[in-house]
C-alpha cells in the first residue's frame, strides 16, 4: 500500500496500559466511525506496515484506544509512540457533491466569478491555522483561503472549483 492511496487518519501519542495498549490522537469530526477497524496501516520509517486491531474504543471521545496484535508490552508500545496512521481512499465516506476531500481537488481548474480563470489547483496546505488552496497559474503561485464564502461550485464532473474571492486577492500574488 502507499500514502499516495491512502489517507491519514492520526497518530500514535502514547501509552494506556501495561498490556501494550496505545491512545491514537484521530485527526476527524467523526471518531466514532472508526471503532470497528480491523487493522490500519502504520508509517514506519516510510513504509506503511499493517497492524491488525485486537480491540478497540473511544477514550475520552477524542482518542482511539487501541490494542494491536503482537503489542503485548511497554517496550513494543514504546517503539510505535508518535508514529502516523493511515487507511485506504476507500474508507473515506462518500460526500455531497458540494464537499469534497482536499485530494480530490487537486488538478481541478480554479476560477474566480470576477478575475475569471486563476490556475491549477496543485493541493491544499492544511499546515497552518487556516488551510489553503495552493493553485499554479504559470509557474506562480497564488494562495487562496480554504473558505466556505470563497467556494461557489465545486463541479467534480468537470474538474473546476469556481471561487468568489476578496478584491485584489489574486493580483496580489500577480
Amino acid at each position: 500500500m502507499q500514502k499516495e492511496e491512502c489517507f491519514y487518519l492520526g497518530k500514535i501519542v502514547r501509552k494506556y496500559s501495561f498490556k501494550g495498549e496505545v491512545l491514537i490522537k484521530l485527526d476527524t469530526d467523526e471518531p466514532e466511525m472508526y471503532t470497528e477497524l480491523e487493522s490500519v496501516f502504520v508509517d514506519f520509517n516510510n513504509n506503511l506496515i499493517p497492524f491488525f486491531i485486537e480491540q478497540s474504543g473511544l477514550h475520552k471521545s477524542t482518542l482511539l484506544r487501541v490494542r494491536f496484535e503482537d503489542v503485548d508490552t511497554e517496550q513494543k508500545a514504546d517503539e510505535i509512540i508518535g508514529l502516523d496512521i493511515y487507511l485506504p481512499l476507500s474508507f473515506l465516506p462518500e460526500l455531497d457533491d458540494e464537499q469534497f476531500y482536499y485530494h480530490e481537488i487537486i488538478g481541478f481548474t480554479a476560477e474566480d466569478v470576477n478575475f475569471g480563470k486563476i490556475g491549477i489547483v496543485k493541493g491544499v496546505n492544511d499546515s497552518a491555522a487556516q488551510a489553503l488552496f495552493e493553485i499554479d497559474r504559470d509557474g506562480k503561485q497564488i494562495l487562496i483561503p480554504v473558505n466556505d464564502d470563497f467556494i461557489k461550485k465545486v463541479d467534480k464532473k468537470n474538474k473546476t472549483l469556481l471561487l468568489d474571492t476578496p478584491e485584489g486577492l489574486i493580483e496580489m500574488y500577480l
